[in-house]
């Protein structure tokens, strides 16, 4: 039962000039981008990250080496093409002020489940591979560095609005009520029972308490993959 910390990318030159980047290459962090990385890199340094996964698109592994930088110990991220963004095919590198008088762009607010990009993917085919790639990733962790293992994924926005409606039990057609920004923080916790959303779009605030303690409360398997009655104590920090 490891947790996940989703990151989508920093600001990118793209989204500063209303372009969907899609996968070209080239897009990179703007200067704001570059900053949000490095808040989030800030934000994350109390946390022990076991694994770093990114898109390997440039704006999502400069956003990963942002935060990886600033781990107390060593840490290098993978890159997994499942996590890239969705291929917008024929979409990617046009203005999102041209693409919103498309018919599709109604289908995509909408129905987005019966959405198929022309000369790209369906958001379907999108979220069947991104939430495939992050449970794979996660039962790895959970096998190489334990149920208490903290791990992060850094990838795009419809791909992990994509992972959060999977985690929320929500269908697709409802993931555009899910907001995800630039270089904002999501939390999941997937067990045997559900998985767990512990936060979704955050910007701030310590989030330290997602590492257990050396020496964690003795609490049993069906406890820790259960929801508790009542809400529960919340967790418990290393100086809890």
């Amino acid at each position: 039962m490891p947790t996940v910390i989703l990151v989508r990318h920093g600001r990118s030159t793209a989204n500063a000039t209303g372009v969907l980047a899609g996968r070209l290459a080239g897009v990179h962090l703007d200067e704001a981008g570059v900053a949000q990385a490095v808040a989030v890199g800030e934000r994350l340094a109390g946390v022990r990250l076991a694994v770093a996964v990114t898109s390997p698109l440039e704006r999502c592994r400069e956003t990963a080496r942002e935060i990886t930088s600033r781990q107390a110990a060593p840490l290098r991220a993978g890159t997994d093409k499942q996590l890239s963004e969705c291929d917008y095919g024929e979409w990617q590198g046009r203005p999102l002020k041209e693409l919103a008088k498309e018919k599709l762009w109604r289908t995509v607010q909408a129905q987005p489940s019966a959405a198929t990009f022309p000369g790209g993917e369906s958001m379907r085919a999108m979220q069947d591979r991104a939430v495939a790639a992050i449970r794979r990733h996660d039962a790895r962790v959970a096998s190489e560095h334990g149920d208490d293992a903290v791990w992060l994924a850094v990838s795009h926005g419809d791909v992990i609005k994509s992972v959060l409606a999977d985690a929320l039990g929500t269908h697709l057609d409802l993931f555009q009520r899910i907001h995800v920004d630039p270089a904002s923080v999501s939390v999941v916790r997937y067990t045997e029972t559900r998985p767990f959303v512990l936060g979704t779009n955050t910007h701030g605030g310590d989030l330290a308490w997602l590492t257990p303690p050396r020496k964690p409360r003795r609490t049993s398997h069906a406890r820790r993959a259960d929801a508790e009655v009542g809400g529960g104590a919340g967790p418990q920090t290393a100086g809890s």
